[in-house]
Formats: C-alpha cells, structure tokens, sequence
C-alpha cells in the first residue's frame, strides 16, 4: 500500500478530482495549503505596505491505494493538473504502514479498496 499526495494548483482541483473519479479511484482527502516550490516571489500590497508573499495557494490531495492503483493515480493527477507552467506542483509516493476502515475493522488492502469492489 502507498499513500499518494498530490499538491497542484486550487484552479485545477476540481479537473484533478474528475480524472480521479474517471480512473476509478476512491477514498480521497483534500485541504488547502500554502507552499513554495519554483514560483517566482511575488510582491502584493498589504493596508499600504508592500509585502514579499513567499508562499502560495494550493490544495493537498492524500489518496491511500493499494500497491496496482500507484500508477493510475498518479496519472490522474497529472491529468488533472498539468498546465505546463512552473507551479502546477509535485506528487510524493510514501509506504503505507497500515490502514483500518473504522466502520467494519477492515485492515490494510481491504481498508484502502473501495467500498463494493
């Protein structure tokens, strides 16, 4: 099992949210964020003095899947989020320990596979 984050672009989770639904993957956490990758800096006017804004705006997509779902995950991401400009974000693959389905006990490739599968 692996945990796939993705952090893309706020303007692009709701195309990133429907490739994921056309690939068929499930059981997907999202928040809002602030980071900075390879954006330029930019400066903004805040109450009449000019700040340097180092961190910007993006959404944090956290998927458990199992082990054959990596790949097409990832796709979905990219799919969903590439614009081709510098800031369209990362996706990180970590080793997923362990994963319980509160409701029914269910443990680890049970737990991260989609209800009725």
């Amino acid at each position: 099992m692996k945990l796939v984050i993705g952090i893309v672009r706020p303007d692009k989770a709701n195309d990133v949210l429907e490739a994921l639904y056309r690939a068929e993957v499930r059981g997907i956490s999202m928040s809002r964020v602030q980071g900075h990758g390879g954006e330029l800096e930019r400066v903004e006017t805040y109450r009449g003095t000019r700040v340097q804004m180092g961190l910007s705006e993006k959404v944090r997509f956290e998927i458990a899947v199992s082990d054959e779902f990596v790949q097409t995950t990832i796709d979905a991401l990219c799919e969903g989020g590439q614009t081709g400009e510098v800031g369209d974000g990362k996706i990180f693959v970590v080793p997923l320990e362990r994963a319980v389905r509160i409701r029914t006990g269910e443990k680890d490739h049970g737990a991260v596979t989609p209800v009725g599968k």
